[in-house]
C-alpha cells in the first residue's frame, strides 16, 4: 500500500510503498478514504524541536481520517465490513486508575497513532475496535475526516457553561474557529476572537464571532483599549499556546472567570499568579477528547445543526502532500484534506 512516512530524522515526508498492516483479534482494518492535516503533522514535517523529542523514525504519521472497514478481527462483533468510520487516535491501556475510573483521556500510558504507532496517512490503518467510531449517514465524508480536531474544540468549549456568557477565544486556528461555532450554537452572549492572521480572523467572523482583533503590533494596553468596556469576559478559551495570549487572558478575564487551556506552549511560560489568585480564576488544562463522551456530544451537535464544514478550505490528492504542507505552513488555510 501507499503511505506517507517520516522516513528520516530531517525535514520532509516520503511517499512510499509499505506492507499492508496486519490486525489483531480485537482490531479492525480500515481502508482510508480521506485524511486531514493538523499542527502536529506540521511539526513532524518540519522536524522541529518537539518532533525531534517525540518521534522515532521510520513512522507513518497522521491521526485525522475517515474510511471504510475492510476487515475485522475474530473478537470484533459490533462492527461490520463496509461501515463508514473514523476513530479515536489515543490508544489507552485500560488498566490504570484513570482508565478504570472512566477518565481514559488522562491515561498516562496512552499511545498515539501517528506519534508512537503507525498512523492514518496510508491507504490502510489497523486500529483497536474500541477506538472505532461509526459515522452517521447525515455526516459528510469531509466532516467525518475532521471529527478528531472538532473533538478538541468540543471538549474545550463545553468545559464551562457558555450560555449567556462573554467568551474570549485566543487563537483562530481550525480548533479555535470550530470552538467559535460551538459557542455561538450553544448560546454564548458575545464571542471575541484574537489572532495574528487576518485570513483566519475573517473565517472567525463567518463562524459567528461578535468581534475579531488582530493583535499584530498591538500592545496589551492597546488591545484592552480596543475591547473597551463592551465585554465582561467570564470564560476564556486559549487555543494558541502563545505567551501573549496567556497575558491577554489574565488581564481581560473578569473576577471569578473560567479559563480552559488547550494551546500548547513551545517553551516554558512565566505567568503572573497574583492575577490568578486575586481574581479567583479557575484554570483547566484540556487534552484530547473525553473517551467517549466527547464523540457522542459532537456528533449530536452536528446532527442538531452545528455547521463546521467551511473550516475545510483546501483539498489535495495525497501525492500532492508537499503543496498541502506548504499551504498549511503559509497560514492561509483552515483544515486541509488529502484523499487517496
Amino acid at each position: 500500500m501507499k503511505a506517507l512516512l517520516k522516513l528520516k530524522p530531517e525535514k520532509g515526508l516520503w511517499l512510499q510503498d509499505v506492507p499492508l498492516p496486519t490486525i489483531q483479534d480485537d482490531e479492525v482494518l480500515i481502508k482510508i478514504k480521506t485524511i486531514a492535516l493538523c499542527g502536529t503533522d506540521l511539526h513532524i514535517y518540519r522536524w522541529d524541536g518537539w518532533a525531534q523529542k517525540h518521534i522515532e523514525t521510520p513512522l507513518i504519521i497522521g491521526h485525522e481520517f475517515m474510511g471504510e472497514i475492510a476487515a475485522i478481527g475474530k473478537r470484533v462483533t459490533h462492527l461490520s465490513v463496509g461501515e463508514r468510520v473514523s476513530g479515536e487516535g489515543h490508544i489507552t491501556c485500560g488498566h490504570c486508575r484513570n482508565c478504570r475510573e472512566g477518565q481514559q483521556h488522562l491515561c498516562p500510558n496512552t499511545i498515539g497513532i501517528g506519534i508512537q504507532r503507525n498512523g492514518a496517512f496510508a491507504e490502510y490503518l489497523a486500529l483497536p475496535a474500541r477506538n472505532v467510531i461509526p459515522i452517521p449517514p447525515a455526516l459528510s465524508d469531509d466532516v467525518a475526516t475532521i471529527l478528531d480536531p472538532l473533538g478538541n474544540a468540543v471538549h474545550t468549549a463545553l468545559k464551562f457553561d457558555l450560555v449567556g456568557e462573554d467568551v474570549l477565544i485566543t487563537g483562530a486556528g481550525p480548533i479555535g474557529l470550530m470552538a467559535t461555532a460551538i459557542a455561538k450554537q450553544i448560546g454564548a452572549k458575545n464571542i471575541v476572537v484574537t489572532d495574528l492572521n487576518d485570513y483566519r480572523l475573517k473565517l472567525a467572523k463567518d463562524f459567528g464571532a461578535t468581534k475579531t482583533i488582530n493583535i499584530q503590533d498591538l500592545s496589551l494596553t492597546q488591545i484592552l483599549s480596543a475591547l473597551g468596556k463592551s465585554f465582561d469576559f467570564t470564560v476564556g478559551l486559549e487555543m494558541s499556546g502563545h505567551i501573549f495570549a496567556y497575558q491577554l487572558m489574565l488581564e481581560s478575564l473578569s473576577y471569578g472567570a473560567h479559563l480552559a487551556l488547550l494551546g500548547i506552549p513551545e517553551q516554558e511560560l512565566s505567568l503572573d499568579f497574583n492575577k490568578i489568585i486575586f481574581k479567583g480564576l479557575t484554570l483547566k488544562g484540556i487534552y484530547g477528547r473525553k473517551m467517549f463522551e466527547t464523540w457522542d456530544k459532537m456528533i449530536h451537535l452536528l446532527e442538531s445543526g452545528l455547521k463546521i464544514s467551511h473550516v475545510i478550505t483546501h483539498h489535495f490528492k495525497a501525492k500532492a502532500f508537499e503543496q498541502a504542507f506548504a499551504k498549511i505552513g503559509s497560514g492561509e488555510a483552515g483544515k486541509i484534506i488529502l484523499s487517496w
